[in-house]
């Protein structure tokens, strides 16, 4: 393996959800590239909002999936076919909304599906104002998911959206990718759901 390509031949599923924080997902999907890694985007509808995909599919080179219904590929079930193919999953920014639809195991646009079709790690970065980061029934979930297995990192402490100052800043996309590197190198899958 070349020198700087930790992720050559590995095949990344980047699912972006609607935080002010999805510009940042732009530099993150490029640094995975140039790790070696293919960065396939899932969007939901609330983050092409904030970045659209045609800046996704410019920077990766591959079609960005946002609707479930309207596959790309037409033999094949999109969602179905990456988490089955994917060496890992991060979500960044991940939203207070993302994190307890995965925590409940509600599939109900691409990334949420993505991730329950999955059986690769999964790395969730929250993005989100202090006040929601820090309620009891966020936190519960954060929790609940770390103990199923899934990998976080961040958030950061810093300057918010809202202009206040706290706990809910995405971090940086070097630490992102260097989480990965750390959750990727271990091959760790998640463990079997609960009977």
């Amino acid at each position: 393996m070349a020198e700087g390509k930790a992720l050559e031949g590995k095949m990344l599923v980047l699912g972006v959800t609607g935080s002010i924080a999805a510009y940042k997902a732009a530099l993150l999907a490029r640094l995975l590239m140039e790790q070696g890694a293919g960065v396939y985007v899932i969007m939901t509808h609330s983050a092409t909002k904030f970045v659209t995909p045609l800046t996704f599919q410019a920077l990766t080179g591959n079609p960005v999936l946002v609707d479930m219904f309207t596959p790309q590929t037409p033999w094949q079930i999109d969602h179905v076919y990456l988490g089955a193919k994917a060496d890992l999953v991060i979500v960044a920014p991940c939203t207070a909304n993302i994190i307890a639809k995965i925590a409940y195991g509600l599939a109900e646009d691409m990334v949420t599906v993505t991730v329950m079709a999955t059986k690769a790690p999964v790395i969730i970065a929250p993005a989100m104002e202090v006040n929601m980061y820090q309620n009891p029934v966020v936190q519960e979930n954060i929790a609940k998911l770390k103990k199923l297995g899934y990998h976080f990192v961040g958030p950061e402490t810093g300057r918010l959206a809202t202009g206040r100052e706290g706990e809910g800043r995405l971090s940086e996309p070097e630490k992102i990718v260097a989480r990965a590197l750390e959750v990727i190198g271990r091959s760790r899958k998640l463990p079997p759901p609960r009977k």
